[in-house]
């Protein structure tokens, strides 16, 4: 299990980062899903033993990773936000180069290795190509296969699905969810589909604050009845805006749907109910999470 007890993360500024965290995550998919800039990654960074937090501490499977990071370090996949490959190489060089990095070493020897990690991640066809030629999906895979080295028991994957397109994004949620099935996951996104295909549980993190910690179904029955939708006009969707609590604002055939949040039950003439979604809950989270620090402040 991964516990985290009263984490704070203070950058010179003074910047507080994090605001005293506290989070069990077992084996399994966990997700941690918050805007840019909510904290995320530097909550991810000190799980991997990379950032030392100001104070509160974390551990994995009894190990401390704030006061012996290398004690984790064994038991670690780690595919950060940026990860860089060199792009005149080859995947199948650079595998070879990271398992290097790492450490890792196999009985049967590092290209056997290297040649069955890749083959895990639908890599094999590409091993000889360079990187330049890979697709945005096809380095996020090359980037698990390093994190897979070792087969460690946590492994942390932040932003992983950002910038990818429909196809590639399918691939790597079913690669995610295999991985998932005997070790545990921990996977940062501001992406509310991500987690909604992948988390059952997931926490919610603003301005470095634990917002909640719940399941996508919880997360929907606790606004349950209170979504409507309906059509808005464009030249007067800004008022509109300002009137009502929305969660979403699309076009559909040249109009404006809109989605609100309604708390007492009276509606914008015209709107109908509306089963509630993941990203409804979400934002109704968020919002709420905002107006408190605005209190507070």
């Amino acid at each position: 299990m991964l516990k985290i007890r009263d984490l704070v993360k203070v950058y010179p500024g003074p910047v507080a980062a994090l605001q005293g965290i506290n989070l069990d995550v077992t084996s399994g998919m966990f997700g941690l899903l918050g805007p840019n800039g909510a904290g995320k990654t530097t909550l991810m960074r000190i799980i991997a033993g990379l950032l030392e937090p100001t104070s509160g501490s974390a551990s994995f499977a009894g190990a401390d990773i704030v006061a012996d990071p290398r004690a984790v370090w064994a038991q670690l996949g780690y595919l950060p936000q940026d990860f860089g490959f060199p792009p005149h190489m080859t995947g199948e060089t650079v595998l070879r180069y990271l398992l290097k990095l790492k450490g890792v070493e196999s009985s049967a020897g590092n290209k056997e290795l290297v040649a069955q990690l890749l083959e895990r991640v639908n890599l094999a066809h590409a091993a000889k190509r360079r990187i330049k030629g890979y697709s945005g999906g096809m380095r996020q895979r090359l980037g698990i296969a390093q994190a897979l080295a070792g087969e460690p028991k946590l492994i942390i994957v932040d932003e992983p699905t950002a910038g990818l397109d429909p196809e590639e994004r399918l691939r790597f949620y079913r690669l995610l969810a295999e991985l998932a099935e005997n070790r545990t996951v921990l996977l940062s996104t501001h992406i509310v589909e991500d987690v909604s295909v992948l988390c059952p549980r997931f926490a919610v993190i603003a301005a470095g604050r634990l917002v909640t910690q719940t399941t996508p179904a919880e997360a929907r029955a606790a606004i349950a009845g209170t979504i409507y939708e309906g059509a808005v006009a464009a030249e007067d969707l800004a008022e509109f805006e300002i009137r009502w609590r929305v969660t979403q604002a699309i076009l559909v055939e040249g109009r404006n749907r809109v989605r609100v949040h309604v708390a007492d039950g009276v509606a914008p003439a015209g709107f109908e109910p509306s089963e509630a979604t993941l990203e409804d809950a979400y934002l109704v989270l968020m919002r709420a999470a905002a107006q408190q620090r605005e209190g507070v402040a």
